[in-house]
């Protein structure tokens, strides 16, 4: 499923504190560096993860070469990889944080048994969607660069 209503997208935007962003980029003008970013901007404590980067320094945390390395607990799990990799992030990330309530899947990622097997544990599962373009839809943003949100508010 693909198709979530906002008062879904809406809850898990905020329950989330802790994202750990699988196959973030140190490159600016990467769409992975600039959701990260824009989540820590927002409050989320963001945890790069890219074993080619291992080391280096995003948003004020490491970056681990993976997701076992990460040694706090994790809300969501955000994936920047190909639909073929999706399994085995799943299972490595269901196996290594037992409180973990969402997986997420950018725009083009999508995995339908990877999302049955965390769906079976109890984390929800967004596919084909961005946790960015989402908040600044769902919180009022998007409506600064001139796109109708289809939310109506009083907040400019």
């Amino acid at each position: 499923m693909t198709d979530y209503s906002d008062d879904h997208l809406r809850k898990i935007l905020k329950r989330t504190r802790t994202v750990a962003v699988v196959g973030v980029s140190t490159n600016p003008v990467r769409p992975s560096y600039y959701v990260a970013r824009y989540l820590s901007l927002k409050g989320y404590r963001v945890i790069p993860v890219n074993p080619g980067h291992a080391g280096k320094r995003l948003f004020g945390e490491t970056v681990r070469a993976s997701l076992s390395e990460i040694d706090v607990p994790v809300d969501m799990v955000d994936i920047f990889r190909k639909s073929e990799a999706v399994p085995a992030i799943v299972e490595e990330a269901l196996d290594l944080f037992p409180d973990l309530q969402t997986i997420w899947m950018q725009i083009g990622v999508q995995h339908a048994e990877a999302a049955a097997q965390a769906e079976v544990r109890g984390v929800d599962v967004i596919q084909n969607r961005c946790p960015k373009i989402e908040y600044q839809r769902l919180f009022g943003e998007l409506r600064m660069g001139g796109f109708a949100t289809g939310i109506i508010s009083s907040k400019l």
